[in-house]
């Protein structure tokens, strides 16, 4: 008897020893997922979960977790989550980010964590010169990358005097930075609004009484639908041309219906664009979500995609830092992004083509047409002050 149970002991024991471990990625996803901005973080947050259905609920082979939390565009808040998702949920890395506001205030945290953070929503100037840092990644752009496109474009259409407009924040003077690097004509007004300014009509007047051949403007969200409403109201899209960035695209057009119409968005991706991959994209999120993806969901569909590959590199090596941050950068190159050629740079900003689209009245409403790349594959303007390789 004694015998039998040391016989079914052993065989218990090598069973339990022989069956092979069941992997774990666990991601941690943040961005703002209430107020005025919230359709900016769901976008990236459902581009993203396509993708991880896509590979059937894994990562790199591993199955996946996926923490979501909403940042409220609150640098404080964001700073609480982040402390969350590293100390109690030990996560592996951190998508998302949310703005560079949000941004900037927890990656000391993340740095100091050693955890791969991939941004969809933002690279600041900051992290992409000398602060660059070999763990922190943007899958979306440098921030000055689509104002820069926009710059280039009012030089073709000889644009000579432009009125400027942001949220004053940093992302904001990032963009109009940007738009000022390649554009050679004269600025007659550089207008910094209030991030929690929704009512432009001061500001209008300002443009009115400007002069100018043209506007350039950066407002996202809910801010970019108040913006376009309020130019109809006062008769100035039919008399101005809008140049914007993150003001018209798939999160703001459902609610500016026929009002956009007329607008030029510098941008590295709409659902407009015409590629295999992008189509094939933008096919399975309409069936699976039933609305048309907005460029945020692109960047959070090819997040996921470059830690699939990345995951796949490193295996179980997922705790080593720099082994995993190594294979995020060469996945890179090695996925099919929607949005064309992609690839990393030195300093783990993207290099991308930046294209330029135009909101035209169509048979169901307005969408967005191609009409020109001002910037094939772009290199940010920092990336020679970084030290990375």
């Amino acid at each position: 008897m004694e015998y039998k149970k040391l016989i079914l002991g052993i065989m218990s024991a090598l069973v339990v020893f022989s069956a092979p471990a069941i992997a774990n990625v666990k991601i941690g996803f943040t961005g703002p997922m209430s107020g005025p901005a919230a359709s900016l973080g769901q976008d990236q947050y459902d581009g993203f979960m396509l993708a991880v259905d896509k590979f059937q609920g894994k990562l790199g082979g591993q199955d996946a977790t996926v923490i979501k939390e909403d940042d409220q565009v609150k640098p404080e808040v964001g700073l609480q989550i982040v402390r969350k998702l590293l100390d109690k949920d030990h996560v592996d890395a951190i998508v998302g980010l949310g703005f560079t506001n949000v941004l900037m205030a927890v990656w000391p945290q993340i740095l100091k964590s050693g955890k791969v953070a991939i941004a969809t929503n933002s690279g600041p100037e900051a992290l992409a010169g000398a602060g660059c840092k070999p763990t922190f990644f943007s899958a979306a752009w440098e921030s000055d990358g689509p104002a820069e496109s926009m710059g280039v474009y009012a030089e073709q259409h000889k644009y000579h005097k432009v009125f400027l407009m942001a949220p004053n924040y940093q992302a904001g003077k990032e963009m109009l930075a940007g738009f000022k690097r390649f554009y050679k004509g004269t600025v007659v007004n550089e207008v910094y609004t209030p991030l929690s300014q929704t009512d432009y009509s001061t500001e209008i007047s300002q443009l009115q009484a400007s002069g100018a051949d043209a506007v350039f403007v950066f407002y996202p969200g809910g801010l970019g639908i108040n913006f376009v409403k309020q130019m109809n109201q006062a008769g100035m899209l039919d008399k101005l041309p809008v140049l914007s960035v993150f003001t018209v695209d798939g999160t703001t057009l459902p609610a500016l219906k026929g009002l956009a119409a007329g607008v030029v968005a510098g941008a590295m991706w709409d659902a407009s664009l015409d590629i295999p991959a992008s189509k094939e994209f933008v096919a399975a999120f309409q069936a699976k979500y039933k609305r048309t993806p907005s460029l945020y969901a692109a960047t959070g569909y090819d997040a996921a995609s470059i830690l699939n590959v990345a995951i796949a590199k490193v295996g179980d090596k997922i705790g080593d830092s720099a082994a995993f941050a190594a294979a995020v950068k060469a996945a890179g190159s090695e996925i099919k992004s929607v949005r064309g050629p992609f690839k990393f740079n030195n300093n783990n900003m993207p290099i991308e083509n930046f294209y330029a689209f135009k909101a035209v009245k169509d048979g169901s409403g307005v969408t967005m047409k191609q009409i020109g790349t001002p910037l094939p594959m772009h290199k940010d303007a920092y990336y020679k002050q970084c030290a990375l390789k």
